[in-house]
């Protein structure tokens, strides 16, 4: 009798091993793999399947030693000898490791078509190392997902080995986060958590949050200094004095009344013409901070959305470090340029003679495993909004950057009046050159960035130059002026936003504007250009950190944390960036995996004996998001930012349900404390309320709003839940125990019209206050909620997870949870008015 032997084992096949299905599909289109089985395509040869993201990851402690499962600084520091990696724990993960399994170990070569950089050679590595393959190994690399690219990279396949040291790289990163992480957070919590309070400790977060509570301590102790300068207004056109600030009024007013009265004339009219290159192509760190400024999406959802864009074949590999393309590139540009529909008149202009070449955009001492994001020349078909406006500032920058530069006029005009100098700048554009994609818009409420969509800085008083050229002045000519001396302040640094953060991250905190200095500084920034939206997200998730319109601050937790470290391995984020070096030399084969994981274990070791034997006492709690200690709530922005602990739980904030026409907060029930950053000013209506070291304000102080709430008042302490009844209501309860006259009395703190505070006693005669001023400004009621739109008599109820009908009890089960609600949104900003509109439809 024939033994009839295992069908995988009847015809020799190569196992492609993608990142993802949908990338499976399209790379077994392109092979002839085109027979859909249990997990994997088969066909001409080839056995297609794939993987979700990771489906192996770290042991954790407790894989190790079981006395680790406990958190207890006796068991600290846990110190592994030699790392292991375990399947995830979820059926479909066994499942797809089993095929995955099966068929390498029936394979006669292995071919890796994981995603071609260091997360996604970690990611396939594990899952071969696990499967115990024997089998011959090669790497596809591709830079797009086109099948030109595929059958290229096929055709091009290289041997595994050659990404040893990009493996090595990204299981070194693993195995420090592991470290520090494991450690770290066990320890913090252990030592200054409060009641079920985990302190996360990160390699890369807690710089990141550093460097936030830093500019955040920076802006609070920030003392305004008063000066004044010196100008005059001729031919409507403002001229500054070339005298330094005047720390004194006095020393200004004397030159002030020496110019008064005299006339204004004109010294020299200097023109030259000047040269302004294109914008440098995307790198993905680039890209997400051209994306956070002009369309205010989070870092987090434009790596997704380009994700989307590169699985759809129409960008190349998005997760790059580089806004430089090699030299073998330049043939293919004019071909990507034919294929832009919709551009043509843009690229038909270049396409009519030799596409540009320079050494700003061609360098292959700049590029390693990737080059700058680029369109590929797909057409784009059925795309989200923020995908074709992500895809639009893309093509636009390649096309930009081949086009000539932009020739300007800057005029210098100097002037002299009483015998003090005037001076006064000014650009014209005399050939527009790349600035032709970059039409200029008059908006207004523009962005306070002063940043244009092709990402170069711009103050508004250059704008308008640009839009209104100098009158022709002549050498010679007087006329009368208008001085005047203006007071001003100097300004504390603005708040981080996530564009600026995504910079200083890159740069590891220093503020770098030259192009040229801040490549020399990447290979030093803090996590890498995939990593950094998600760093982000975490502090979020957190709750360390909270975002007020663009601004990103830290919560009263994270102060807290950063607060209580004292080594500065942990929160210095130059010393960080040192790490991310050695991590891209091992890469680079220059550094040994093994010495950094030995460094990452000393330093963790010293870390543990710091805070062991430190004296430092403080008890760290959870920052509520709406004055109670719970889980789930969106974070208020533009995008959700989900915080969870063990469990995903997605609860809509009451912060995020604001009128579209305004900010001040609706009613949406019983709110126990004010929450800073979540409650408007009531008398400016424009600024939001902080917490100070002695009292509530309003955040537009420097704008000249003087709203506050002390914390004590007539030598009474005054309870967060009071302070948001005076806030929102316009008075407190009946007190006791304020101090007036020596005597202890009972009353009311009442918020008058002009916004300041009055006690006001109670009359024990009428036992009613005794009101000697205006009443409180009456807090309007919110509009009630519409009826539900399943059973039409119930209204919709806001519940902790979704949002219900009052009539849940007489049977009516409609039911919307906010995880739908967010994905429905698609990034937009959470207003009633929205929530309401995706309920009811």
């Amino acid at each position: 009798m024939l033994l009839v032997k295992n069908k995988l084992d009847l015809y020799p096949m190569k196992v492609c091993i993608a990142e993802k299905p949908s990338v499976a599909r399209d790379i077994a289109y392109i092979i002839g793999a085109k027979s859909r089985k249990d997990g994997y395509f088969e066909g001409n040869g080839y056995q297609v399947t794939w993987t979700f993201g990771h489906l192996c990851t770290l042991k954790t402690p407790d894989d190790y030693k079981a006395e680790w499962k406990r958190w207890d600084m006796a068991f600290l520091p846990m110190l592994p000898e030699k790392f292991g990696i375990k399947l995830i724990g979820n059926k479909g993960v066994k499942k797809q490791f089993g095929i995955i399994k099966k068929l390498v170990n029936s394979a006669t070569e292995v071919i890796n078509c994981g995603d071609a950089g260091q997360e996604g050679e970690l990611i396939q590595r594990w899952v071969l190392l696990h499967a115990k393959c024997r089998k011959p190994v090669k790497r596809l690399w591709i830079s797009s997902l086109t099948p030109e690219a595929i059958r290229a990279g096929f055709q091009q396949l290289k041997d595994a080995r050659a990404y040893d040291h990009l493996y090595d790289a990204g299981r070194s990163r693993a195995i420090g986060d592991w470290l520090l992480g494991m450690n770290a957070t066990r320890l913090f919590t252990l030592k200054y958590g409060g009641y079920k309070q985990v302190l996360s400790i990160g390699r890369v977060q807690t710089p990141t949050l550093a460097m936030i509570v830093k500019r955040h301590h920076t802006i609070q102790n920030f003392k305004p200094q008063t000066y004044w300068e010196l100008h005059t207004i001729y031919r409507e056109v403002k001229f500054a004095s070339d005298k330094s600030k005047f720390d004194k009024k006095e020393d200004g007013q004397k030159w002030l009344e020496q110019v008064k009265g005299q006339p204004f004339t004109i010294l020299s009219v200097t023109a030259k013409k000047g040269r302004e290159t294109p914008p440098r192509l995307f790198d993905l760190t680039s890209l997400q901070i051209q994306a956070n400024k002009q369309l205010g999406m989070s870092a987090d959802n434009t790596l997704k959305t380009i994700q989307s864009l590169y699985e759809k074949k129409l960008v190349t590999y998005p997760r790059v470090d580089t806004t430089y393309l090699p030299d073998d590139m330049y043939p293919k540009i004019s071909g990507i340029m034919q294929k832009l529909n919709g551009y043509e008149q843009f690229t038909q202009p270049l396409l009519q003679k030799p596409i540009r070449k320079t050494s700003k955009i061609f360098n292959n001492k700049k590029v390693t495993d990737h080059h700058a994001i680029l369109p590929t020349g797909v057409a784009p078909k059925s795309l989200n909004n923020y995908e074709q406006k992500l895809y639009d500032i893309i093509t636009r920058r390649f096309i930009a950057a081949f086009y000539p530069d932009c020739i300007v006029n800057n005029t210098t005009v100097i002037g002299e009046a009483g015998g003090v100098k005037f001076k006064v700048t000014g650009k014209q554009i005399l050939e527009p050159g790349w600035r032709v994609l970059y039409p200029q818009k008059k908006k207004k409420g523009a962005d306070n960035s002063n940043t244009n969509q092709t990402g170069n800085k711009n103050t508004d008083k250059n704008k308008s130059k640009e839009q209104t050229p100098l009158p022709a002045f002549k050498k010679g000519e007087n006329g009368p002026h208008q001085p005047e001396l203006l007071e001003k302040q100097t300004q504390p640094p603005k708040n981080y936003s996530e564009a600026t953060l995504l910079r200083a991250m890159e740069t590891a905190g220093k503020t770098v504007d030259d192009e040229e200095l801040r490549d020399l500084m990447k290979a030093n920034g803090i996590g890498r250009p995939s990593t950094r939206a998600n760093i982000i997200e975490t502090l979020f998730k957190r709750r360390y950190i909270q975002r007020i319109k663009k601004a990103i601050i830290p919560t009263q937790t994270g102060i807290d944390l950063i607060g209580t470290i004292q080594n500065d391995l942990l929160k210095s984020a130059e010393l960080t960036g040192q790490w991310e070096q050695k991590l891209r030399s091992i890469e680079q084969n220059k550094y040994n995996a093994d010495v950094f994981i030995g460094e990452m274990k000393t330093m963790v070791n010293t870390i543990v004996e710091e805070v062991i034997h430190s004296k430092l006492k403080a008890r760290i709690s959870a920052t509520p998001t709406d004055g109670k200690s719970r889980e789930g709530k969106f974070a208020k922005g533009k995008s959700g930012h989900v915080a969870s602990k063990k469990v995903r739980k997605t609860n809509i904030s009451k912060s995020n349900l604001t009128d579209s026409k305004s900010t001040k907060k609706l009613s949406t029930g019983k709110q126990d404390k004010v929450q800073a950053g979540q409650v408007s000013c009531p008398k400016c209506n424009k600024g939001i309320i902080l917490k100070g070291k002695k009292a509530y304000g309003c955040s537009k102080y420097a704008g000249g709003c003087n709203f506050i709430v002390p914390f004590i008042f007539h030598g009474k302490k005054i309870s967060d839940n009071q302070v948001l009844k005076l806030i929102t209501r316009g008075k407190t309860q009946k007190l006791k125990g304020f101090t007036l006259n020596d005597k202890k009395v009972d009353g009311y703190i009442w918020r008058q019209e002009d916004g300041s505070l009055k006690l006001v006693i109670e009359d024990k005669e009428n036992n009613s206050p005794n009101l000697k001023t205006k009443k409180p400004i009456a807090k309007k009621a919110a509009a009630p909620m519409p009826l539900c739109p399943k059973c039409k008599t119930g209204r919709i109820l806001k519940g902790n997870t979704a949002y219900g009908c009052t009539r849940w009890q007489s049977g009516c089960d409609f039911r919307f949870s906010f995880e739908k609600i967010y994905q429905q949104a698609n990034g937009r900003k959470l207003t009633k008015d929205l929530v309401l509109s995706i309920i009811s439809h």
